[in-house]
This record gives structure tokens, C-alpha cells and sequence, in this order.
């Protein structure tokens, strides 16, 4: 859970980040990428890691036309404007799949399920070790496209100031759809990643999302690091909860760390304190 957490909220704070929007979205851009995998693993038999990839890339191609038509003309508006634009983009995207899904909940199987690994006192099933290799696979990829190329570069600028980064040249909107691109992938592989484990049904992203936002807010707004570390935080208090308290309380926990870290570190575990002269 640490790393499906970990990978919306990558998603969720490289387009804070970037493009200064908060994506109530998210949650939806998961829910439908876990559909995608759902058609190609269970109705066109398509092996589970060519489905993951192939996911990433529709939802991926998916988030740049959210880019073009939804959160381009929100750019420069009023936050308010852009947090009900993305409010409203989620209500409309999870009431479209359950017109065209059904809400009836539906199952993903696959062969990594039946296979179990054996670590010392530890039984887990190969889908489960699957989730946090190919979560760990994707955050060093992720980490090393943006520390160590060009693209990578502008986007950090874009991070900085994208105002000056325009002004130098660069092409914002070539970096907020790929922005858009990478953040809907990374939430799509947490959907197609996650499916096998749980049900799958119209309205899964919503409880993600809203931990997804926690995970953001525990790391820094706008932090990487923040987002991973924080991920990994919050999907282990949750489950410990779980197995060692009850099952029942474990939704709490998130958003008691949430109030905690609001009132001793607002700015997050690795945000930094700016302050903004008026």
C-alpha cells in the first residue's frame, strides 16, 4: 500500500509542482488505469507486465488530452477556479466509468497471485513483492530522467519558476504535458498494480486519492522525496494499525497524522518555509 500511495502522490505533486494545480483527479486517472489493465489482462489474455506497460502509456496519452482541455485553461486562474474544475473532472470521469463499467466491482486475476515467496517468517504472495519491485523500479527510472536529462532539466526550471522558464525559452507546454503524461502513467501502473490484490470498481480512487493528498501534505507540497517517503509512511502506519489494533480504526490514522503534521509541520517533512511578500 506504502508504494501504490507513493505513486499516485508522485502524480499528484510533480503536477502541483510543475503547473501549481491540485489534481482532485488523480484518483479518477487510477481507478481508470486499473480498468485498462482489467480489459487487456482479463478479456484480450494479455500477459500482466505487457498490460501494466501498455496501461501506462493509454492513461499516459490519456493525461495529455486532461492537460490540453482541462488544466490549460485553468492556468493562471484563481485557485479556487482550479480546485472545482478538478473536482468536477474526478465527478464526471467516475461517473462516466460507472455508466460504462457498471458499479458492480469486478476481479483481476493473475498467475503472480498463486505464487508465494518465502522471506524468513514472512509468506507473500509474488504480487505483492511485484508491487514494491516495479514501484522501486519506476522511482529510480523517474529519478534519473529528471536529474539527468534535458527534459528532466526544464522541468526542474519549470519547478523553480515558470514564469522565468518561459522566459528563457523553454516550452511550458511541452513540459505540462509531459508533466500530465508521466503523473496519469504512474497513477495508472498504481491502478493496474493494485487491481489483483483488491476489487476493482468505479469508485477505488476516491479513498486513495484522498491518502494520496495526506502523502503530499506529510512530504511537502511540491517535494519528490517528500511524496515517496511519505507514501511508504502512511501505507505502513495504516496496515500496522490493521494487524496489530483492528482493521476497523486504520482509515484514522492518516488523517490523524494528517492534523499532526498540520500543527507541528505544516509545511511537511521536507517542504521548506517561503515566505511571500505581498
Amino acid at each position: 500500500m506504502g508504494s501504490i500511495y507513493a505513486l499516485l502522490s508522485l502524480g499528484l505533486t510533480m503536477i502541483f509542482g510543475i503547473l501549481d494545480i491540485v489534481n482532485f483527479a488523480q484518483g479518477e486517472l487510477y481507478m481508470l488505469g486499473a480498468y485498462v489493465g482489467f480489459f487487456l489482462i482479463a478479456v484480450l489474455h494479455i500477459n500482466f507486465l505487457l498490460a501494466l506497460v501498455i496501461s501506462m502509456i493509454v492513461m499516459g496519452v490519456f493525461g495529455i488530452l486532461v492537460e490540453r482541455f482541462s488544466f490549460r485553461p485553468l492556468m493562471g486562474k484563481p485557485h479556487t477556479s482550479m480546485i472545482l474544475g478538478t473536482v468536477g473532472l474526478s465527478i464526471f470521469l467516475m461517473n462516466g466509468a460507472i455508466l460504462i463499467f457498471g458499479a458492480e466491482p469486478r476481479r483481476v486475476g493473475t498467475p503472480y497471485s498463486d505464487i508465494f515467496v518465502n522471506l524468513g517468517p514472512f509468506s507473500l504472495s509474488m504480487q505483492r513483492v511485484l508491487v514494491f519491485a516495479v514501484t522501486a523500479a519506476l522511482i529510480i527510472l523517474l529519478t534519473l530522467f529528471i536529474q539527468k536529462t534535458k527534459m528532466g532539466k526544464a522541468m526542474r526550471a519549470c519547478a523553480q519558476d515558470l514564469t522565468a522558464a518561459r522566459i528563457v525559452g523553454i516550452d511550458t507546454n511541452r513540459i505540462a504535458m509531459l508533466t500530465c503524461f508521466i503523473g496519469s502513467a504512474l497513477a495508472a501502473a498504481g491502478g493496474v498494480l493494485i487491481a489483483p490484490l483488491f476489487l476493482v470498481s468505479p469508485v477505488m480512487g476516491l479513498k486513495a486519492c484522498l491518502k494520496a493528498f495526506v502523502v503530499v501534505i506529510l512530504g511537502g507540497l511540491g517535494n519528490v522525496p517528500g511524496a515517496i517517503v511519505g507514501g511508504f509512511i502512511i501505507g505502513i502506519a495504516e496496515n500496522l494499525t490493521a494487524g496489530f489494533i483492528s482493521s476497523e480504526v486504520k482509515d484514522l490514522i492518516p488523517f490523524s497524522i494528517l492534523i499532526l503534521i498540520l500543527l507541528v509541520k505544516p509545511e511537511g517533512l521536507f517542504g521548506k518555509y517561503i515566505p511571500e511578500k505581498v
